[in-house]
């Protein structure tokens, strides 16, 4: 393995943290610490208890990780609620 190389795993976040971090566990029931990515901080995506999220990590440290990506839930619609229909009088 080089030094470059990553390893992605999917999680649930259980636990908020404070100082940003989160306590996730992974599809083979590791908890690990984990952080939101930059990327994430810079669009202000919103991570909660109960989301599936992708994390990566170091080969080294296994205990820790990086939030990347938070999957959306299923059945979620983009833009919120419909606007109101409104009757001409």
């Amino acid at each position: 393995m080089a030094k470059e190389d990553i390893v992605e795993f999917d999680g649930q976040i259980t636990e908020l943290l404070p100082e940003g971090r989160f306590r996730v566990r992974l599809e083979n029931d590791h908890e690990i610490l984990a952080y939101t990515a930059g990327r994430m901080k810079k669009n202000r995506i919103r991570s909660m208890v109960g989301d599936r999220v992708t994390v990566e990590m170091t080969p080294y440290d296994m205990d820790r990780g990086r939030i990347i990506y938070r999957h959306k839930p299923e059945g979620a619609r983009v833009g919120g609620s419909p606007r109101p229909q409104y009757r001409r009088r």
